[in-house]
């Protein structure tokens, strides 16, 4: 392992075609594909199998897992390498859905560790623009039990029993892990969530899959230990008081997620002793460290930056959303 100068690091998106997926994704990130129905840009992702590729720097090529092999602590932290190793333990995405998501629950860490020996899915999402009418279901809405969600299976009259919610530009929804929930068609929405790929589908709306034919698995069995049966009063996060351009929008024991909106410069000395994700949502801006490193980032685009990283400064007229841990 080597202590190095590593630079504000971007990745290469991994982009998903999926059932529900859109069109908005692409010129949101303004890149030109032929890739139709792209649901997902996993944008910083440690998940095998889909582990994001270093685009920029001398290290340009390697694997976001390599790169934690390479630098350990120097990249995500002294806490988060003892704690998950080779692992990065946050997964930032985009997601565009122009069809409803599945209704569905994640597991916590615990369950997840005994099932699947994996990590839960703890997640946020901020809606970053939305169709009219789009909507998010979040959480319970009237009681359910294990014995009467049994007896529902993955009847339709599931919904009856789960919380809808108007969605809007701006707003925010944290989703512990247990917590029931679908993304409705037209929400855009940059996401962070656990490093994990584990989720219970219970309801579907009936579709098929392209490929096989068939109506696609449900895990309806699985999800009646990991679902949260509480009714909460609301569902929609709260975030801070936006503070010269600083907003506080979800904080938990697995992330700490900022609104950061920049007219000009500004400069940060992280002090968390973490990574910081950065996804920009709006505009664009120069990144520049304290070691004479620099990345531009644009609307549609996530960089990395290091734990050793002891100032950073931006400068131009953008928004971000900055996960860290």
């Amino acid at each position: 392992m080597q202590s190095n100068n590593i630079p504000p690091l971007k990745f290469n998106p991994i982009l998903k075609s999926v059932i529900w997926g859109g069109e908005k994704i692409a010129p949101f990130k303004g890149i030109v594909t032929e890739q139709e129905k792209i649901g997902e840009s996993w944008e910083i992702s440690g998940v095998k199998g889909n582990e994001s590729v270093v685009a920029n720097g001398p290290d340009a090529g390697l694997t976001l897992t390599q790169m934690i092999e390479k630098y350990g602590a120097d990249l995500v932290g002294e806490a988060n390498f003892k704690k998950f190793g080779t692992m990065f333990p946050l997964l930032i995405k985009i997601i565009d859905a122009a069809g409803d998501l599945s209704l569905q629950v994640h597991p916590d860490d615990e369950l997840a560790g005994k099932r699947h020996n994996s990590l839960g899915k703890t997640e946020m999402w901020y809606i970053v623009d939305t169709d009219a009418n789009a909507t998010i279901l979040s959480g319970l809405s009237k009681e359910l039990t294990p014995k009467k969600y049994a007896e529902i299976g993955a009847d339709s009259s599931l919904l009856d029993y789960v919380a809808k919610h108007e969605s809007h530009p701006g707003e925010v929804y944290f989703l512990p892990a247990g917590r029931v929930h679908g993304i409705g068609a037209g929400n855009l929405l940059v996401e962070v969530q656990e490093t994990s790929d584990i989720t219970y589908r219970i309801y579907d709306y009936g579709r098929v899959d392209a490929k096989t034919g068939k109506t696609r698995e449900l895990h309806v069995d699985l999800a009646k230990d990991a679902i949260d049966y509480t009714v909460y009063p609301d569902y929609k996060a709260k975030p801070g008081y936006d503070i010269d351009g600083v907003q506080e929008l979800v904080k938990c024991d697995h992330f700490c997620v900022y609104r950061i909106t920049t007219d000009g410069e500004r400069t940060f000395y992280p002090t968390h002793g973490g990574f910081s994700t950065f996804t920009c949502i709006e505009g664009s801006l120069k990144v520049s460290d304290d070691r004479g490193n620099e990345v531009s980032i644009a609307k549609g685009e996530s960089v990395l930056i290091p734990a050793m990283a002891k100032e950073i400064k931006l400068q131009g007229n953008g928004v971000i959303i900055d996960a860290i841990n």
